[in-house]
């Protein structure tokens, strides 16, 4: 992934947003964490602001084996049991980095006074329309960390990130 503002002052303010969450009881928990991986998280997720990026995140949830085999889901109203997908962990992993990544790139573009781009920081085999459309845009900071520390672990409302795997990031405008 290209993190265009991953410096040690992003990384800074990443921890103040994941001890935040942490604080305010909202740090986003996947159902895909098992017992040790629940527990783990958000010092794990620190740890990743402190000093990783999203691939090594995903290796510690790997490594660390942080995540169930199996889940259940729902079809046609019936509960069954499936494997997890075999990228989970990377799901997990940058969707999780991203979104703090991201909230602590507003959170400098607010002090500088400027506002933020969208670009994809990862490239994807098969990019969704919708993803492709909002590359280039200019984001409001302020109203984009509102949506992303509002809607933790799900959609925003904004649609950035656009989904899991997306590959979409903003960074600051100089």
């Amino acid at each position: 992934m290209e993190l265009y503002d991953l410096t040690d002052a992003t990384r800074t303010v990443m921890i103040t947003e994941v001890e935040a969450d942490i604080k305010a009881g909202t740090l986003f928990l996947s159902r895909r964490l098992n017992g040790p991986g629940t527990t783990q998280w958000p010092q794990i997720l620190i740890d990743a602001a402190r000093n990783g990026d999203p691939a090594s995140l995903a290796a510690r949830i790997r490594t660390e084996a942080l995540l169930n085999s199996r889940e259940i889901f729902h079809r046609n109203g019936r509960p069954y049991e499936k494997n997890i997908p075999v990228n989970a962990a990377e799901t997990l992993a940058e969707g999780e980095f991203i979104r703090f990544y991201m909230r602590a790139v507003c959170v400098q573009a607010l002090d500088r006074g400027t506002k933020v781009r969208v670009y994809r920081a990862k490239l994807v085999k098969n990019p969704r329309l919708e993803s492709e459309a909002k590359i280039g845009n200019v984001v409001d900071p302020a109203e984009l960390l509102r949506d992303l520390r509002t809607n933790v672990g799900m959609d925003t409302f904004l649609g950035l990130p656009p989904g899991p795997n997306s590959g979409l990031c903003v960074r600051l405008i100089d």
